[in-house]
């Protein structure tokens, strides 16, 4: 699941918040600690041949380098080059900032074959237990759907439970772009589903890809499934605190300064995403323009100003959202701070009409989607506020290609 999800879990919520925080850093930190270091093993072994390797005789660049030294060091490479470091070092390219997205589509695609040779291997391994193929057999056939044709993976980590990031329409031609952040529960097994298909992010991403088309036809869009972070498991430690959104908060950041062009960006964070934003904020790139969270347990900030952001910040939550009654307080590390929808935060509410429960924010037909789809394109003059004050319209002009309004 993409969120925080169903009422009967908001008891054992509640009792958490109630733990003493040394119990939360003995119980959680060094098993999270453990379990990312193992997780991050294959992309970390691809990263140190990059680190050891040559290019006609020459170094190649820290990977840890800026966006904007990598880019510079790609530029200056041919097709061929750009093809066989893909190839050598495919999930060190495929997830390297400032390398060109069309590379790093190749090369994860490769990253991806070799992920599921893998799984085949490991579907029939009689070492395994029965469960342990069932995983496998559910990795491979998540991979061999990330493979079909027409698939831009920009990010991708295959180990552990998996990380990953899709987009949908072109980056390099996009005149605005919008990033899609998830919350609890999403791996590589969440990150696309059949059923309830608009609570997992390709979902997400493809609804909000074709709003946008539909709210502007002549606004060229592209949308980022962002699943590049190790989110919390169900409602538990890691859930209410910041210890996952802290990370995540990095990665994204990493994100937004590799992508290319100017176009404006908006971020569109649901449930725990939206802590994971509240914490990227003040580390933003000017180009993005607008942070909406839906469905927030809070951004770890009493006020919006506390963000201290140039983005615009909008919250919506529609009326029977079980998020409601999660305690907005933030005391020694536990929970994520005030309410973002209310009047004392500071935020530009807008309407959730249609929407339904916390996973519906994404669904066609909702306001919530339609008002999603209308900031993406920079219509800000048409989106429906929750309420006619003067916090929701504050500032705004019509539609805005440049990101500011």
């Amino acid at each position: 699941m993409t969120s925080f999800d169903t009422s009967p879990h908001l008891n054992a919520w509640r009792a958490l918040l109630a733990l003493a925080v040394v119990f939360v850093m003995l119980a959680t930190t060094g098993w999270t600690a453990i379990r990312s270091q193992r997780e991050a093993a294959p992309l970390q072994a691809s990263l140190d041949a990059w680190t050891h390797g040559r290019l006609a005789g020459q170094r190649l660049p820290d990977p840890r380098s800026g966006p904007a030294r990598l880019a510079r060091f790609f530029a200056g490479l041919g097709d061929a080059q750009r093809a066989l470091l893909a190839h050598r070092y495919p999930l060190a390219v495929g997830n390297m900032n400032g390398a060109p997205v069309e590379l790093r589509y190749r090369a994860n695609r490769i990253a991806l074959r070799q992920a599921r040779q893998v799984e085949r291997e490991r579907v029939h391994d009689q070492d395994l237990t029965a469960a342990g193929q069932r995983q496998a057999a559910r990795r491979l056939n998540r991979i061999d759907a990330l493979l079909r044709p027409g698939r831009h993976i920009l990010a991708l980590d295959p180990a552990g439970s998996g990380r990953v990031a899709e987009v949908f329409g072109s980056l390099r031609r996009a005149d605005r772009i919008s990033v899609v952040v998830p919350g609890v529960d999403t791996d590589l097994l969440t990150f696309q589903r059949t059923r309830r298909a608009h609570t997992a992010p390709v979902g997400m991403a493809r609804a909000l890809y074709a709003a946008e088309r539909e709210a502007d036809p002549g606004t060229r869009t592209a949308v980022i499934a962002w699943a590049d972070y190790t989110a919390p498991r169900g409602l538990g430690m890691d859930a209410a605190t910041a210890m996952r959104a802290e990370s995540g908060a990095l990665r994204l950041n990493a994100l937004l300064r590799g992508l290319p062009g100017t176009a404006p960006v908006s971020l569109f964070c649901h449930s725990y995403g939206s802590v994971v934003c509240g914490l990227a904020a003040d580390a933003l790139p000017r180009r993005v323009a607008d942070i909406a969270v839906a469905g927030s347990p809070g951004m770890r900030a009493d006020r919006a100003d506390d963000l201290r952001t140039s983005a615009r910040v909008w919250a919506m939550r529609d009326a029977d959202d079980w998020v409601q009654d999660v305690p907005y307080l933030e005391v020694g590390g536990l929970g994520h701070g005030t309410d973002p929808v209310s009047a004392g935060f500071g935020a530009r509410v807008l309407s959730a009409h249609r929407a339904k429960g916390h996973s519906g924010y994404f669904v066609p037909g909702t306001d919530s989607l339609r008002n999603f789809a209308e900031i993406g394109v920079g219509a800000y003059r048409a989106v429906d506020c929750a309420h006619e004050d003067d916090t929701c319209r504050r500032g705004l002009s019509g539609t805005d290609t440049s990101g500011r309004a």
